[in-house]
């Protein structure tokens, strides 16, 4: 089984930053494609940036230019970082990857969510 946690949700001001982790944990081969979500209550599942095996990032246009999502295979985390952040940025983020199990199967997780949120 695969779980994936992420953690560096918080509060902050407008024009502050944070950076959510999330690191998977228990038995598969690796990650391969990683993306960041959120989700606003009330409205659908946003797609805020994903990343593949090889490092090629794409971005949602509400937030290029001021997130950042990376990732660490060694660790097997992945990371946004979050800049210049906007009340609007306020949201539940998730992650979720695309895992190689040990059945040699690609099968999707998601993680349980982080709140962001952005307020003076």
């Amino acid at each position: 089984q695969v779980q994936l946690v992420e953690s560096g949700g918080g509060a902050v001001q407008p024009g502050g930053s944070l950076r959510l982790s999330c690191a998977a944990s228990g038995t598969f081969f690796n990650l391969n494609f990683v993306g960041w979500h959120r989700q606003v209550p009330g409205k659908q599942r946003e797609l805020v940036a994903t990343i593949s095996s090889g490092g090629d990032t794409n971005y949602a246009d509400s937030v290029k230019g001021r997130f950042t999502i990376s990732r660490d295979n060694a660790k097997n985390t992945a990371y946004l970082q979050m800049n210049s952040l906007k009340p609007e940025d306020t949201a539940v983020y998730y992650c979720n990857a695309l895992v190689l199990t040990i059945a040699r199967m690609y099968e999707n997780y998601w993680g349980q969510g982080t709140q962001v949120t952005v307020s003076s």
